[in-house]
């Protein structure tokens, strides 16, 4: 099953879209001795290629992405101030008071007018990104522009914890698929497969669209996190999908109709390995199957996920349990597919 050691590492790393470099250099470094073949796309794509037992009777791909939502500094202000702009789908009403790091490694906190200078008004609503800021300590813009400069990527810090049989840290979408891929291209494998660890899935599913455009696979399994609304003051029927209850399968989305064959395969690879697993239980969100089961002829596209809790935040949190039998479902399925089953 994949390491936890190796998740934390993964989370801890930096990588907003279209910053990917540290988060690949860790997946070389654990993949390259298990690989036959790996290559760098120019858009920044890890394709990893590695024979099974069995040549693959249907072509298949995996797929995770390397990058997280953040931020990036757009303007500096006179007073040292920086102003930025989100890289992905980031909640705005999470930023106020964050601690982030800016650029190389340079701490700051996103701020905004003091509440007591706040109408009533204005303290019954979030506060737009336009009014944000980040703090680094600088007191003028030349003191600011001696650490940091306009484009610098901004990533959120937090902890990373596994009490109480979860994970709870920040960039688990989609780290922990990457983990999961990492660790399967590590075993024995009864069929040829390649791997690809995309970028910028979070700014418009690029990296994807040019991986299965090079690889040209006849089928794809997504491996992604998705929204677990199971909380406090929301209806059961809206809750989407649960943490603790498995891996999470998805009919559709906003993007993607799934193959229902590989839908329905995917809940027989579950029984098969005596693994839970939940239907996705909206039409909602969308990730990389968007661009890969529409590339070139039309790809066969099925998604795995795990449910998980405050996606796009400071701080997200995972079930061990659903992150482990999600690597079981996977891999039985994946055999399955590449079996031409």
């Amino acid at each position: 099953m994949a390491d936890l050691a190796l998740l934390e590492r993964l989370c801890c790393a930096r990588g907003i879209s279209g910053c990917e470099e540290e988060i690949r250099e860790i997946i070389l470094e654990e993949i390259r001795p298990y690989a036959d073949c790996v290559e760098v796309t120019p858009l920044g794509n890890l394709l990893a290629f590695k024979k099974g037992a069995n040549r693959a009777k249907t072509k298949l791909m995996l797929n995770a992405h390397m990058d997280e939502v953040g931020m990036t500094v757009t303007y500096i202000e006179d007073n040292g101030l920086l102003r930025f702009a989100t890289v992905g789908g980031i909640d705005r009403r999470v930023l106020c008071g964050k601690p982030v790091t800016v650029g190389k490694g340079i701490p700051g906190v996103i701020g905004a007018k003091p509440i007591h200078l706040l109408t009533s008004e204005e303290r019954e609503k979030s506060v737009p990104v336009k009014d944000l800021y980040i703090d680094i300590g600088a007191l003028s813009r030349q003191e600011a522009e001696e650490a940091v400069s306009p484009g610098d990527p901004v990533t959120f810090d937090s902890l990373f914890d596994t009490a109480h049989g979860m994970i709870k840290s920040r960039a688990l979408d989609d780290r922990a698929g990457c983990a999961i891929l990492i660790d399967l291209l590590k075993k024995p494998l009864a069929y040829d497969m390649l791997f690809a660890f995309v970028v910028q899935e979070e700014t418009g599913l690029n990296g994807s669209k040019t991986a299965a455009y090079i690889a040209d696979p006849d089928a794809a399994i997504v491996v992604e996190s998705t929204t677990a609304a199971d909380v406090a003051g929301v209806p059961e029927d809206k809750q989407v999908c649960h943490v603790g209850s498995g891996p999470v399968l998805s009919f559709m989305d906003r993007r993607t109709i799934y193959d229902r064959a590989y839908y329905q395969m995917a809940f027989d690879a579950a029984k098969e390995t005596g693994v839970s697993c939940q239907a996705k239980q909206a039409v909602a969100g969308g990730n990389d199957a968007g661009a890969i089961h529409v590339s070139r002829g039309g790809v066969r596209t099925v998604a795995v996920s795990l449910p998980c809790r405050y996606l796009h935040s400071a701080v997200s949190l995972i079930s061990q349990k659903d992150f482990h039998e999600a690597e079981t479902l996977i891999e039985r399925l994946a055999e399955k597919i590449a079996g031409g089953e």
